[in-house]
């Protein structure tokens, strides 16, 4: 993954032969060497979709980022399980509202 955290040509490579042997160049697809001689025979068409594909599913996924980052952390939720009462309710509220504000995609 790229340094913010997007999908790059190294993992469509992994994720069509997770064991690949390969270097490649900050140019891209006209750079790439396989050092195990491609036994897969990957072309770089595929590669190119997979990366479309996984580009869109961190796209659609974004949501999840989001969320993530204002949910409760474990140990609110752990002491709101273990409280309950208002506790259990308003850390219940606080997701509610956190997933209103980030809704799934496409939703």
């Amino acid at each position: 993954m790229n340094i913010n955290g997007t999908p790059d040509l190294g993992d469509a490579i992994w994720h069509l032969k997770n064991d690949a042997q390969y270097t490649i160049g900050q140019e891209g697809l006209s750079t790439l060497v396989w050092l195990d001689g491609n036994p897969t025979n990957i072309t770089n068409s595929q590669i190119e979709t997979k990366l479309v594909e996984l580009e869109t599913a961190h796209t659609n996924n974004a949501y999840q980022r989001d969320r993530l980052s204002e949910y409760p952390n474990l140990q609110e939720a752990i002491h709101a399980l273990l409280d309950g009462g208002n506790t259990l309710t308003e850390l219940q509220a606080k997701r509610t509202a956190i997933k209103t504000k980030y809704p799934k995609s496409g939703a």
